[in-house]
């Protein structure tokens, strides 16, 4: 007898899964710990595999402990053997033989959805990795990244020169995506205005440039890992790299927004991640 199909067997659902590649953030702005919240607050299910571990508050960064890459290979595949992965952020890769697992990893599993932010400069000016590791980034995961997303600092390290005003971000996104990125969002929150103006360019593709009012506050700790991760959450939810970069700036603004007027420790506070949470997203199977 032919089984009803109301009757059927039906496939298990399953979430949106965001990994986080990237260090730790003992004071919870920023790191795993903004990309874990930001996971959330955008309905998706997050996991890390640490690079590094900091002693760290709004007032600044007082040590690092780097994860032996060993480990840091052992908990990618923990984590892509069993879950399974929809979207990558990659964050703080301070070796090079922390990013040499980091290239083999996307390419064994075939890691989709890959968003790089490319941690090198702190806030206060001060690098954060070696020159060595900067040529190993660029040479092995700026191909595999769907998308790089430096501020002005960092793009000004990879270029080779400072970048002076909006009327120069252009040709800096054009410089970056010559090093051999497949798209570029280069972060203008650094200049100085009552606008901020970010510019988007894929190879091959249309150029943008993304205008919003500045806000103004002190807890700003945290945004850059913050929008990456919200484009990969993005991702993973299936839009397409120009409606995910515009839905993550709609979210990264509303958290800043949220969390202008909050006190947290002495310094630069985080956002208010979880200013608008929405419940986990519940996808079909994968194919």
């Amino acid at each position: 007898m032919t089984q009803a199909l109301s009757d059927a067997p039906q496939a298990p659902l399953r979430y949106a899964r965001v990994l986080s590649i990237a260090g730790s953030d003992s004071g919870g702005g920023a790191g795993i710990q903004a990309d874990l919240k930001t996971f959330a607050a955008l309905g998706c299910y997050g996991m890390t595999a640490i690079t590094a571990l900091t002693a760290q508050n709004t007032l600044g960064v007082s040590g690092i402990h780097g994860v032996p890459p060993a480990f840091l290979k052992a908990q990618i595949q923990a984590v892509v053997e069993d879950i399974g992965v929809d979207a990558v952020k990659l964050g703080m890769l301070h070796a090079p033989e922390v990013v040499e697992v980091v290239a083999w990893a996307i390419d064994h599993y075939r890691l989709p959805n890959v968003v790089l932010d490319p941690v090198m400069v702190a806030t206060s000016g001060d690098r954060l990795i070696a020159s060595e590791t900067v040529q190993v980034l660029v040479r092995e995961l700026f191909p595999r990244a769907v998308v790089v997303t430096p501020n002005l600092d960092e793009a000004a390290l990879l270029i080779g020169h400072a970048i002076g005003g909006v009327d120069a971000l252009d040709a800096a996104a054009d410089a970056l995506l010559a090093l051999g990125a497949q798209a570029v969002l280069l972060k203008g929150g650094h200049l100085p205005g009552d606008e901020v103006v970010d510019v988007l360019l894929a190879r091959g593709g249309a150029r943008k440039r993304l205008a919003s009012a500045r806000i103004a506050s002190r807890n700003l700790h945290g945004t850059g890992c913050t929008l990456s991760s919200a484009i990969a959450a993005h991702l993973a939810l299936g839009l397409a790299l120009p409606e995910a970069v515009e839905r993550a700036r709609t979210y990264i603004l509303g958290a800043m927004a949220a969390g202008a007027h909050v006190k947290t420790g002495a310094g630069h506070g985080p956002l208010n991640h979880g200013f608008a949470p929405v419940p986990t997203h519940r996808l079909p199977p994968s194919a």
